[in-house]
């Protein structure tokens, strides 16, 4: 299984620029049926405010992502801002297509993650509410699924959000981020720390450039249960890909079963009983 970290340069609030850039990224790629294709927060317009102009109330973006999903017959993971009409506040959504399980179906909507933790510091709880529900969907290719948890952003920094998504039986960690260049060092430890924690892959992606407001130095990185580096992106645009195997996961946590040992998450111990690990 491979998977592919788009890190996007994304043009503000500008949706169509932002999906031509990824279809450039992804062309020379190589990606395959079966990928997983890993695209940023808020890849279609950049962490805006503006939700006025962002939302993708016209569900572009979500047709954007299940096209790519069905053109290369993979799994595609993209953050994308949702607000329903007549509503002042939107969330911050991490949204998941399956392709098509014949040449001509539609692709499948495997998840629909609403960011959990609102950045206060940078003012999204003025515009965005946080979601209430840890997610997971099925990342199958070939004879193989993996179970992902996606999150978003400063979501990062809140273990507990990764050990609900490893008792509901996530063995990928698939993040996509906005995260600003004065606190990139955070970006890089908390990413092995997830992986180390939950003895699980985490793919974390970054965006590039600048926006109005902040600079970005990338750093999208890909990280295996043992909380090895296996991939890791400078600050330029470009595409991080990598291999997962099911086998890696499942080897060290049967070999080294610190998961089994948690003590303070009772009410999510039935997920911790995966007979796959």
């Amino acid at each position: 299984m491979r998977a592919h970290l788009v890190q996007l340069d994304i043009a503000w609030e500008d949706r169509d620029a932002n999906f031509e850039r990824v279809r450039r990224l992804l062309e020379p790629v190589g990606v395959e049926p079966g990928d997983l294709v890993a695209l940023p927060e808020m890849f279609d317009s950049g962490f805006s405010l503006n939700t006025n102009a962002t939302a993708d109330a016209d569900g572009r973006t979500a047709a954007f992502l299940a096209a790519l999903a069905a053109d290369y017959r993979c799994t595609v993971q993209g953050g994308r801002t949702v607000r329903s009409p007549n509503d002042d506040l939107a969330t911050n959504q991490m949204t998941c297509y399956a392709p098509p399980h014949t040449g001509d179906g539609p692709p499948t909507l495997l998840a629909d993650y609403a960011k959990i933790h609102p950045f206060s510091f940078g003012r999204e709880p003025e515009k965005f509410r946080g979601g209430t529900q840890v997610v997971t969907y099925p990342w199958s290719a070939e004879d193989t699924t993996l179970t992902i948890c996606p999150a978003v952003c400063y979501d990062l920094r809140f273990p507990e959000l990764f050990r609900l998504g490893l008792a509901a039986g996530a063995e990928v960690f698939a993040i996509g981020a906005n995260w600003p260049r004065p606190r990139h060092a955070h970006w890089r430890a908390l990413a092995i720390a997830r992986a180390i924690e939950n003895q699980g892959y985490v793919l974390a992606v970054n965006r590039a450039g600048d926006d109005p407001h902040l600079s970005y130095a990338g750093g999208t990185i890909a990280v295996d249960p043992q909380g090895r580096v296996i991939g890791e992106l400078g600050e330029e645009e470009d595409v991080l890909s990598t291999p997962v195997s099911p086998t890696e996961i499942h080897s060290w946590r049967q070999a080294f079963g610190a998961w089994r040992d948690s003590r303070l998450m009772d009410g999510a111990r039935s997920g911790l009983s995966d007979p796959r690990a």
